[in-house]
């Protein structure tokens, strides 16, 4: 039932696998992650590599490569509960992968474990993996125009990725916030987005860290007249990230999306201002986001 429900899921996805095989970010890394099984089975080359298998058969893997293997995929497996998106999974398999035929190609020569390293380096320095470029309604802030525009109509509810290009969370975050715009927008209730790696100043003004062992990276937070209501990940004492897992029904859940839209969408373009508690929302206890 388990390998029908992968098929399934594979066939489903197939055009969006077949988008990302066109791109030079995903042609590269599919390269690079069978690197050594092409090579250790390569006719013409393998029979100069050295081995560790009794029967002195250089193009199969000996013993330890299998364990490596093995261990590789499990860890992936491991990673992949996690993940969300198929960008993650595939992104998980991708560098696991990589770490693995290090390990790998040192084994066999250490020339080939150099070279390759050296690829390694040169593609994680060259090649980024390609930003989300799909439909959405989402507002993208600067450091000057953030406060001006959460604080100008107090009747409009935002809410706000705060996310850096660097991080690949907040990659794989963006189509799914996407998602969520084109189905909440409307006159009451606005998405926008500031990278806070860009504007640092932004990271310090909202309290979101950049720091990858911090792990704010994206946050979600939802204004009303310009104050802060309440945030996803909340964070601890020590400005560590509670963790959370940013899916769609999470989101919709932990912001109570679908009654916000309800009474967001009614908003006339008439001036006045509502009260927070028209919307359902109390801003958060400070001692809460602690926790």
């Amino acid at each position: 039932m388990g390998i029908i429900t992968g098929v399934c899921t594979f066939l489903y996805h197939l055009p969006q696998i077949y988008k990302w095989l066109l791109k030079p970010y995903y042609i590269t890394s599919f390269f690079m992650t069978v690197a050594f099984l092409v090579v250790r089975k390569a006719p013409g080359l393998c029979e100069h590599l050295a081995t560790q298998r009794e029967d002195g058969n250089s193009c199969d893997f000996d013993w330890r490569e299998v364990e490596i293997l093995m261990f590789l995929s499990a860890i992936v497996m491991m990673k992949n509960r996690r993940a969300i998106t198929l960008e993650q999974h595939i992104g998980n398999l991708f560098l696991f992968s990589k770490v693995a035929n290090v390990i790998l190609f040192f084994r066999l020569d250490i020339r080939l474990g150099i070279l390759y390293l050296a690829l390694c380096l040169a593609f994680v320095m060259t090649c980024k993996p390609p930003l989300y470029m799909g439909p959405e309604y989402i507002k993208y802030f600067s450091d000057k125009t953030i406060d001006e525009e959460l604080q100008s109509d107090s009747r409009v509810t935002w809410i706000v990725e705060f996310y850096a290009n660097w991080s690949s969370d907040c990659q794989s975050f963006a189509p799914i916030f996407a998602d969520l715009s084109l189905k909440y927008n409307c006159a009451g209730l606005r998405f926008g987005k500031v990278d806070i790696g860009r504007y640092g100043e932004v990271s310090q003004r909202y309290r979101v860290s950049t720091s990858p062992l911090a792990k704010q990276l994206p946050t979600l937070v939802l204004f009303q007249g310009g104050r802060e209501i309440m945030r996803r990940p909340m964070v601890d004492n020590k400005g560590r990230a509670v963790s959370w897992t940013f899916n769609e029904e999470n989101i919709i859940r932990e912001f109570n999306l679908n009654e916000l839209f309800q009474k967001s969408k009614k908003l006339s373009k008439t001036r006045g201002s509502k009260g927070e508690e028209q919307n359902g929302f109390q801003p958060e206890d400070e001692s809460k986001k602690d926790q």
